[in-house]
């Protein structure tokens, strides 16, 4: 998935092509935020309320918003901020973490205009031209600067999707032997010792590993679904079970007793993200501070809004979209957009074992979260200003009803979101989790 959404080399997310895009209706998939201005401006909503709730620090609050797409959702929430200018004079920095150079570009003209863009020690800067305030690229969340008295307030929309997986399967125990072990550098002899210690006793986990498809498969041969054959050639790769234990087999699924629990029950599938899980870790530690090294007084917040259950873990999620529709993840690489269900259990309990000075709220479904916020205050507002423009009344009025309904084809009940405050031993819910601004 990495080399497919974020290689230099023809990845997904890097093209420089004239005239491609990768969102809106010209591309491939709409966001939230491409759908109406309002959901932008209530996460600045969500943002100044926490920060309130939090004691209204006058310096060292930053927003950081994780895999930014082309600025739409940090324009917003610029542009709503600054109608709250005791927050809005507390923000020191704006940190943008973007792989792509192309999406970095749109950003910038988004969010900075003409003011010129120069080249840093961590990435690029520039100033937002909403106020005289610096907006700092990077490409991970490790080179943003770290610091006891600062307030990060963080927002990953779509993001967490599109990290790796790895998936896995459980299978009934063998007599066989397996004296290798396939690695990313081949495949490699195991020491005898090591060898007995693999041979399985009971069921054992194997990966689901990329594999070419034969020269002759057809859509028939490798079992694709209906839905992603239309005119589309049968995929180059396929998905296989690995023969034998990997080094991620032997790992992963067993870091959590979510996972361990489903070992003993053959066929079991299950979905891994450990670079989702360390994400959430870096959330939780810079809001938190760490046990070895607890923050002063825990501040800022971080909400993460995308698709996936509420609690249970993800299978056979993986999924590739193009031109709005849905093809085979393992064709077309690089042309294809990539993404799997959110494992949002996962993203808590590597949160909490990051910081004991967080707590996790939600997830919420994302149609009861906007409506606890005020999608449909907000959009009855901007209506009565549209005067007679039937045509964008309209617009509004689907375009808010579609990001809350919880019916097929509305984004209010896939979508959820989840935050991630300081810990204020149960004293406190956030707005849009069933609190309100006062602790």
């Amino acid at each position: 998935m990495r080399m497919c959404l974020t290689s230099d080399q023809g990845g997904y997310y890097m093209s420089r092509q004239e005239g491609r895009d990768q969102f809106g209706q010209k591309g491939d998939f709409i966001t939230s935020p491409e759908i109406s201005q309002i959901f932008g401006e209530l996460i600045g909503i969500w943002f100044v309320a926490e920060w309130m709730a939090q004691g209204r620090k006058s310096k060292g609050v930053e927003l950081v918003e994780i895999g930014p797409g082309r600025g739409t959702l940090m324009d917003d929430m610029l542009r709503t901020i600054r109608n709250f200018k005791p927050m809005a004079s507390s923000i020191e920095a704006v940190y943008l973490v973007e792989a792509s150079p192309s999406l970095r570009d749109a950003q910038k003209q988004l969010l900075c205009g003409d003011a010129p863009m120069m080249e840093t020690s961590i990435g690029f800067q520039s100033t937002s031209k909403y106020a005289d305030l610096p907006v700092i690229w990077t490409e991970n969340i490790r080179f943003v600067p770290e610091d006891d008295e600062k307030a990060p307030f963080i927002v990953a929309h779509e993001f967490f999707d599109a990290l790796p997986i790895h998936a896995f399967q459980s299978i009934s125990p063998s007599n066989s032997l397996q004296d290798t072990i396939p690695t990313p550098t081949g495949e490699h002899k195991l020491y005898p010792e090591a060898a007995k210690g693999l041979q399985a006793k009971g069921p054992q986990w194997r990966e689901m590993v990329v594999s070419p498809t034969p020269p002759d498969a057809t859509h028939a041969s490798l079992n694709t679904l209906k839905s992603q054959q239309s005119s589309n050639p049968p995929p180059e790769f396929q998905l296989t079970l690995s023969k034998s234990s990997t080094p991620h087999s032997l790992y992963l699924p067993e870091i959590n007793r979510r996972y361990r629990v489903l070992k003993s029950q053959p066929e079991s599938l299950i979905e891994i993200s450990p670079e989702s899980h360390a994400y959430a870790q870096e959330f939780a530690r810079r809001i938190g501070g760490t046990s070895k090294d607890p923050k002063t007084s825990p501040s800022g917040a971080a909400i993460i809004l995308d698709y996936g259950p509420s609690d249970t873990i993800p299978t056979n999620s993986l999924r590739g979209i193009r031109g709005h529709r849905r093809v085979s993840p393992l064709s077309s690489p690089g042309m294809v957009d990539l993404s799997a269900d959110v494992d949002f259990t996962a993203l808590a309990d590597a949160a909490l074992d990051a910081s004991p000075g967080v707590e996790i709220h939600g997830p919420v479904e994302q149609g009861t979260f906007l409506l606890s916020m005020g999608i449909k205050e907000r959009a009855e507002i901007l209506i009565k200003g549209l005067g007679n423009d039937e045509e964008k009344r309209k617009r509004i009025e689907s375009s808010w009803k579609r990001l809350v309904d919880k019916g097929g084809s509305g984004m209010g009940k896939v979508y959820k979101a989840m935050a991630i405050v300081p810990e204020a031993g149960g004293k406190r819910r956030p707005v849009g989790f069933g609190g309100d601004i006062a602790p």
